[in-house]
């Protein structure tokens, strides 16, 4: 009897804790309307943007590049690889596959991409000035081999300073559970 009574206290916990949990998702987003943007060019990035609009209950979106990255494109041993002489270009701003994105109606955008040569890719760039993006908070996260997330943040509030940028995240290998708290912390 005392083991019946246990396992259905048990159950009951772990359900009242996943009720909990999914009603702080939805709230969160009753409260504002999130975006999660993303550039990946190897899957990595969109794993993690994936994760913050499940746990957000966020609408995602691809930025997509008009040409795709190849392997060669993304070889940075190579000065002449189309990656390195776009980071090399600080004008550089790669064509977008589609840009008729109406973010009017966000009020949160969480922006991904990998980081390459310590900053967000240039087509992050095309992205930001190819959108009205005032008076959204903007929070950028970003997946690395190696690199944190400081340098491409410092970088993104320099070039587009009227922006409302939030620190951001480095977002390799991270937990749904991390990026819960990290998300709560930001959209309360």
């Amino acid at each position: 009897m005392n083991k019946i009574i246990l396992t259905l206290t048990a159950v009951m916990t772990l359900s009242f804790a996943a009720y909990a949990q999914n009603k702080g998702e939805k709230s969160m987003q009753a409260e504002n309307k999130l975006l999660v943007v993303y550039f990946s060019a190897t899957g990595t990035t969109a794993k993690a943007a994936r994760t913050i609009a499940d746990v957000t209950g966020g609408t995602l979106y691809e930025i997509v590049p008009q040409q795709a990255y190849t392997s060669k494109d993304l070889d940075w041993n190579d000065r002449q690889s189309r990656s390195s002489v776009e980071m090399n270009n600080p004008q550089a701003r790669p064509a977008l596959k589609d840009t008729k994105l109406d973010v009017t109606t966000y009020d949160v955008i969480f922006i991904g991409y990998p980081i390459w040569w310590d900053q967000a890719p240039r087509i992050i760039n095309t992205f930001i000035e190819s959108h009205d993006l005032k008076g959204k908070t903007l929070v950028p996260f970003a997946t690395s081999g190696g690199s944190g997330i400081s340098n491409s943040v410092k970088e993104l509030r320099k070039a587009y300073p009227n922006l409302e940028w939030q620190d951001g995240k480095l977002l390799n290998r991270v937990s749904r559970n991390a990026v819960q708290n990290w998300v709560n912390d930001i959209v309360k």
